[in-house]
C-alpha cells in the first residue's frame, strides 16, 4: 500500500525521495518513528528514572500510585535530574568541538599543522587582546599558541571566571548571573559537576539543580562562542555568498560528495583538495568533475565560507543517499543518523567515518591526521571515485527542486553592510529603525527537525508570520536549511513577504552595500555554535544602549527542536535573557515546579524564560506579544 508522504515534509524534493523509500522498502526515521508507537508516557513526562540500578523507576503523574522512586526521589527531582543530564550532553558536544578546534590551534602555533594557516590574522589578534594576551611583537603564529592554550585552559577548573562568557555579556548580565552563583569557572569541570550532582545520592533540590544546569549552559554558550571564533580564524570568517540549496544542485556527471557533521576541521580541508582533483574526477568517467555538497551544520560551515550548496538537513539526511547520485558521505560528529550504514548499502554510497570516537558499523573509517590533512581528504576523495565507477544509472533519482540562496552574514558582514549607511557608527541605523517601528524587534530561529513535527513547517510558518510584522529574522543550524531549501533566504522573498517597515530597512541597507536590491529576507548567520553570533549582536546593541539583553526586543524559536544540544542552547538563551520559543514539549511537564521556573519564574532570575507552543501561528503570536511588551517597556 502506497504511504502517503504529504505530512512527513514540506519539502517536495524530500517527498518524492519518500515515495521511492517506500516503494523499495527502504526503513527510514519517519517508518521507525512509527515503530515507536505509542511512546513511553512517563518517558514523555520525564518522570521515568534508571539513574541507579534500583530503577528504572516511574511517576503515577495522576498521582494515584508511586509518587516516589525507590529512593524516594519525587516528580520535581527526577524531572530536573533528567533535564540537567540532558543540558550536560548538549554542553560535551558543543565543549569537544571547541576543544578540537582549539588543539588546531595550538599546533598550527607550533608548525605542526601546516595544512591549518590563520586565515584571519585581524580576528585572531582581536581575540587575543579581549582575552588579555600580550600582542606586542608577536607574529601570527605565536598569537595563535598562546590563543590556543589560553582556550584549552578554560576546560579546567580556575579561580576566575570562564573568559568567553565574562568578556561577550554585557556588564549588567554578568553581574546578574554572578550574582545568581551560575557563572563556571570551567567547562568540563561544570559537566563533571552535573554529572555528580545528579548521581544517586546527590543533591535533591529540584530549583538547586535547575540553577546548576543554567550554570552548566553558560558552559555551553562558551563552547559555542568559542568554536566560532577559532572558526573563523583557522577558515575565514565568513562573508556572504551566492548559492543554491536542495537536492536539485546533485550533478548526474559528476562525483558527488557530501560532507556532514558539525565541525570544519576536515570539510573546509575537502574543499580546498576537491578543486585540485578535477582532472582525476573526468578520468574516472565524471565529467562535471567533482561536486560537493553539505548535509546540517558541516554543510553551514562550507555554506558560509565557500559557498558549498547545502543539499538537506537533520531529519531527512537519510533521503540524500536515496537520489542514488551520491559518491560519499564524509562525517564528523554530531547529529549522523547510524541507519546511514544501512541505507548505503543499498547503494555504492561510501559512507565514510573520519573521528576516532565516531565510528558507525558498517562504515568506512578514514581517520582525519590533521598534521597532513591533505592527504587523508585525497584519500576520502579518491574512495568517492572508485564508488563513482560502481554508481548504478536506473536507481539515480535527483529531484530537481533547488532555490537561489544567500549565505555568510556573520557579525562582522552585517556590521559592514550597515557601515555602508552609517560609516562613523555602523550600529546606529538598526537601532533607528528599531525605536522608529519599521523594524519591531529580531527573533533569532535555532535548532534541529524533529520527525515529531512536518519538517520545515513550523519554521516556514513562523518566519513568514513574523516577518510580515516587520521582525528581523536571523538563523542558524539546520532552521537555516529550512529557510534555504524554501527559498526564504533570498531579496524575492522579502520583496514577497516583508512588512513594509521591513522590506523598507532591507532594501534600503541592501542597496547602500550594493546588492541592486534588498538584502534577504532572512540572514543565514551560520551552524549551531553560530548562535553565539546572536548573542554577540544583541550584546552590542544593549551596549550602545546601555542597558541588558533582557530589556531589548529580541527572541529566539527552536520550532522543531531535537538533540540535547538545542536544550543546552536554549536555557543559555534563557539565561543570556531571550524569551526563547520551542516548538516540541520537552520531557519536563511531570514536574509543576519545573514548569513552573522554566516558563515563569526564570523570568524573575534572568529575565528570559521558555515559551513551550507547538502551534506556530500561536507562537508567532506569543513572540510578537513579549516584543510589544519589551518595546513598552523601553518606551518606543
Amino acid at each position: 500500500m502506497k504511504k502517503d508522504v504529504t505530512g512527513k515534509s514540506t519539502d517536495p524534493a524530500v517527498r518524492s525521495l519518500l515515495e521511492i523509500s517506500h516503494e523499495k522498502d527502504y526503513s527510514t526515521i519517519w517508518d521507525r518513528y512509527e515503530e515507536q508507537q505509542p511512546q513511553c508516557g512517563f518517558g514523555s513526562l520525564g518522570i521515568c528514572c534508571k539513574i541507579c540500578m534500583q530503577g528504572p523507576c516511574r511517576i503515577d503523574p495522576f498521582g494515584e500510585n508511586a509518587t516516589r522512586g525507590a529512593c524516594g526521589a519525587d516528580a520535581d527531582l527526577i524531572v530536573a535530574r533528567n533535564l540537567l543530564r540532558s543540558i550536560a550532553a548538549g554542553t560535551s558536544a558543543h565543549a569537544g568541538h571547541a576543544k578540537h578546534l582549539a588543539h588546531i590551534l595550538v599546533k598550527s602555533g607550533r608548525g605542526e599543522y601546516p595544512d591549518y594557516p590563520i586565515k584571519d590574522a585581524p580576528k585572531l589578534k582581536a581575540l587575543a587582546e579581549r582575552l588579555g594576551i600580550d600582542t606586542e611583537d608577536k607574529n601570527d603564529q605565536q598569537l595563535a599558541l598562546a590563543v590556543g592554550e589560553a582556550a584549552l585552559d578554560e576546560f579546567s577548573e580556575k579561580e576566575s571566571p570562564n573568559a568567553w562568557a565574562a568578556t561577550t555579556i554585557p556588564a549588567a548580565r554578568a553581574q546578574k548571573l554572578t550574582a545568581l552563583e551560575v557563572v563556571p569557572s570551567g567547562i568540563d569541570s561544570i559537566i563533571s559537576e552535573i554529572m555528580h550532582r545528579t548521581h544517586y545520592g546527590n543533591d535533591a533540590d529540584a530549583v538547586n539543580l535547575l540553577l546548576g544546569g543554567i550554570k552548566c549552559s553558560i558552559a555551553d554558550y562558551s563552547s559555542c562562542y568559542m568554536a566560532t571564533e577559532l572558526s573563523d580564524i583557522l577558515f575565514g570568517t565568513p562573508q556572504p555568498v551566492k548559492t543554491e540549496a536542495n537536492m536539485g544542485v546533485l550533478k548526474e556527471n559528476a562525483v558527488n560528495i557530501a560532507v556532514h557533521g558539525h565541525n570544519p576541521a576536515l570539510s573546509d580541508i575537502i574543499v580546498q583538495v576537491a578543486s585540485e582533483m578535477e582532472e582525476e574526477a573526468k578520468q574516472a568517467g565524471a565529467s562535471e568533475g567533482i561536486k560537493l555538497v553539505g548535509i546540517c551544520c558541516t554543510g553551514n560551515e562550507v555554506l558560509m565560507r565557500h559557498g558549498i550548496p547545502p543539499i538537506t538537513h537533520s531529519v531527512s539526511q537519510e533521503m540524500a543517499i536515496v537520489t542514488g547520485a551520491l559518491e560519499a558521505v564524509v562525517v564528523d560528529y554530531q547529529c549522523i543518523l547510524p541507519s546511514l550504514s544501512n541505507l548505503a548499502e543499498c547503494y555504492h554510497t561510501r559512507l565514510i567515518t573520519t573521528i576516532a570516537t565516531n565510528k558507525i558499523k558498517g562504515a568506512h573509517h578514514i581517520e582525519i591526521d590533521e598534521s597532513n590533512a591533505r592527504e587523508q581528504a585525497k584519500k576520502i576523495i579518491r574512495t568517492a571515485l572508485e564508488a563513482y565507477k560502481e554508481r548504478n544509472p536506473s536507481l539515480v533519482n535527483i529531484p530537481q527542486n533547488k532555490n537561489v540562496t544567500f549565505a555568510g552574514f556573520s557579525t562582522e558582514a552585517i556590521i559592514n553592510a550597515l557601515s555602508q549607511v552609517d560609516g562613523n557608527d555602523p550600529l546606529k541605523p538598526l537601532l533607528d529603525h528599531i525605536s522608529a517601528g519599521n523594524i519591531q524587534g529580531v527573533c533569532l530561529f535555532a535548532g534541529c527537525n524533529n520527525v515529531k513535527v512536518t519538517q520545515d513547517q513550523n519554521f516556514i510558518t513562523m518566519a513568514k508570520e513574523l516577518a510580515r510584522n516587520n521582525i528581523l529574522i536571523l538563523a542558524t543550524g539546520c532552521g537555516g536549511g529550512a529557510f534555504a531549501r524554501a527559498g526564504l533566504m533570498t531579496p524575492e522573498a522579502t520583496n514577497e513577504y516583508a512588512g513594509e517597515g521591513l522590506k523598507s530597512v532591507l532594501s534600503a541597507i541592501g542597496e547602500a552595500a550594493g546588492l541592486g536590491g534588498p538584502l534577504p529576507l532572512i540572514l543565514h548567520i551560520g551552524s549551531c555554535v553560530d548562535n553565539s553570533r546572536g548573542v554577540q549582536i544583541a550584546t552590542a546593541l544593549a551596549n550602545k544602549l546601555e542597558v541588558d539583553v533582557d530589556q531589548l526586543p529580541l527572541v529566539a524559536s527552536a520550532p522543531e527542536a531535537t538533540a540535547e544540544k538545542a536544550i543546552s542552547i536554549g536555557t543559555w538563551a534563557v539565561a543570556a535573557g531571550l524569551p526563547t520559543h520551542i516548538g516540541v514539549v520537552p520531557p519536563v511537564l511531570g514536574s509543576n515546579t519545573v514548569t513552573e521556573v522554566l516558563t515563569n519564574k526564570a523570568a524573575e532570575l534572568t529575565g528570559g524564560f521558555f515559551i513551550v507552543e507547538t502551534d506556530p501561528g500561536e507562537a508567532s503570536r506569543k513572540l510578537l506579544d513579549v516584543i510589544k511588551s519589551r518595546r513598552q517597556q523601553l518606551g518606543i
